[in-house]
């Protein structure tokens, strides 16, 4: 059986060390965030095949949280965990991308197995690490990042973290708009305008890699973002 990875999203840590260890005793993998913003962070940082977040927490709720996911990732199961009963909570929680909204306190059986129902409705398939599944072709370039290798004609290029991490998001949204505040958010976890310098001087740079190909271009959409502009195949 391949490993499922699930993204935790707790500010109780009590609750968040009880929910953690449940999911490991049942086979899963789960990492742990204790605030929204530090688990947009993570979910950056590698691919989850599930997130079950809280609502009620500091810095980014549980709702602006799956949001964000929604706008890079629109098929990974979303499952609330809240206090808050209220139909307009659970209403504004499905608006807000969730496929699932359970309310505290929960039985550790029913918790499971609404889990594993929501799994089986996504017909999900566990990620596995190997290169080849994280091969991304566009243009004359082909990345891997994993290795945070680019491959192009004149170069095969070892990038930094922060490149390789704000190209998979470009390359996750091409011919999109992505906002800037959501780009820092993921790769710094920070918006602030300091970080918004530094993602422009990083944007130069990919701009820089991909000059060989006069189809691949990253447009900066003045006040909201960045569009990475692939032909389509």
């Amino acid at each position: 059986m391949e490993e499922i990875k699930i993204l935790l999203v707790e500010d109780d840590p009590a609750l968040g060390f009880v929910i953690q260890d449940m999911l490991k005793e049942a086979g899963y993998t789960a990492h742990l965030c204790r605030d929204g913003k530090a688990g947009l962070l993570q979910f950056n940082q590698q691919q989850y095949d599930l997130c079950l977040l809280d609502v009620m927490m500091p810095k980014k709720d549980g709702f602006e949280l799956a949001r964000d996911i929604r706008k890079i990732n629109a098929q990974v199961p979303i499952i609330f965990l809240s206090a808050k009963s209220m139909v307009e909570d659970k209403i504004e929680g499905l608006k807000a991308g969730a496929d699932d909204y359970i309310t505290k306190p929960f039985s550790n059986e029913e918790f499971l197995l609404r889990l594993e129902a929501i799994m089986k409705r996504a017909g999900l398939k566990a990620i596995t690490d190997t290169n080849e599944a994280e091969k991304i072709s566009f243009g004359h370039f082909t990345f891997y990042p994993n290795d945070y290798r680019l491959i192009g004609p004149d170069a095969d290029r070892v990038l930094t973290k922060k490149e390789a991490d704000i190209l998979r998001l470009l390359l996750g949204h091409k011919n999109r708009v992505i906002e800037r505040e959501l780009i820092g958010n993921m790769v710094w976890g920070d918006d602030s305008y300091f970080i918004g310098r530094s993602l422009d001087v990083f944007i130069s740079k990919l701009r820089k890699y991909f000059a060989t190909d006069p189809r691949i271009g990253i447009v900066n959409i003045h006040g909201v973002g960045f569009r990475l502009d692939v032909p389509e195949e």
